[in-house]
């Protein structure tokens, strides 16, 4: 998204406050998902401009993939043939898991290096060592294990973005789409999180041309990896061990499917 000023209409003011109150937020609860103070989210109800670094934040707590234009319709429509001709269609999870799913991988991989790419920048600035904890504004920050937050550094969010790249490239592999470290489950996993909101946005447009709704929404990437571990271990607030082969020191690591 563009980091230029929204132009504020009364319009956008009062699509923002009905999308608020259709997914049952208060102010301070969607100023708070969207990384905003409540004075300025209060502005942008009332139709005040919009800083282009704020969009982002406002449109994930709205579960917008784009500003509404003045019509009150979503600027970017549904385009399935954007999708079968993206780089990261994946002729594989497309055959396994249905259209929804390689759908979901696309618009799940694209989020994820677009909060790469800004968490990046915003790290380059600050002394060597900083991490998204740290940061104003980090998109990342509250979707990657608490357990290992100082760990998230610039080597790590650029291991990761090349990780998502790799993944990208992947997807065209029509013989089958494997994560082989927890690195690459766990990039997989965000992309199923991120994208979760937005095919809930897309899905009537999705039936509407004869794509069937995704049902498992927040578990096709389990189907892929066979099983729940990467939740179990890193998202249930449990410690984990340097032994244990989902601790951070071992993210990189090839463990998963490997010919001995």
């Amino acid at each position: 998204m563009s980091q230029k000023t929204i132009k504020g209409t009364i319009t956008l003011g009062k699509s923002i406050k009905s999308r608020r109150q259709e997914l049952g937020l208060t102010i301070e609860e969607a100023a708070s998902k969207a990384g905003v103070g409540i004075k300025s989210w209060c502005r942008y109800e009332s139709g005040e401009s919009i800083r282009g670094d704020k969009v982002k934040g406002i449109c994930k707590a709205l579960s917008w993939h784009a500003f509404p234009n003045e019509d009150g319709k979503d600027e970017n429509t549904f385009d399935i043939e954007y999708y079968r001709n993206h780089e990261a269609w994946s002729p594989y999870l497309n055959e396994e898991y249905g259209e929804g799913t390689a759908i979901s991988f696309i618009i799940g991989s694209e989020i994820v290096l677009d909060y790469l790419k800004d968490d990046l920048h915003e790290l380059s600035t600050l002394p060597k060592g900083s991490h998204i904890g740290q940061l104003p504004i980090s998109m990342l920050k509250d979707s990657l294990p608490e357990q290992f937050l100082m760990k998230y550094d610039y080597d790590f969010l650029y291991q990761l973005k090349a990780t998502v790249v790799k993944l990208i490239k992947m997807a065209s592999n029509k013989d089958g789409f494997i994560a082989h470290s927890v690195m690459e489950e766990l990039a997989i996993f965000l992309f199923m999180e991120e994208a979760s909101a937005f095919m809930e946005c897309i899905s009537l447009e999705m039936e509407s041309i004869g794509i069937d709704r995704l049902e498992k929404l927040n578990e096709w990437a389990f189907d892929l990896f066979g099983d729940m571990d990467i939740v179990t271990c890193l998202y249930s607030n449990r410690f984990l061990t340097e032994d244990n082969i989902y601790h951070f020191d071992h993210w990189s690591e090839d463990q998963f499917y490997i010919e001995n």
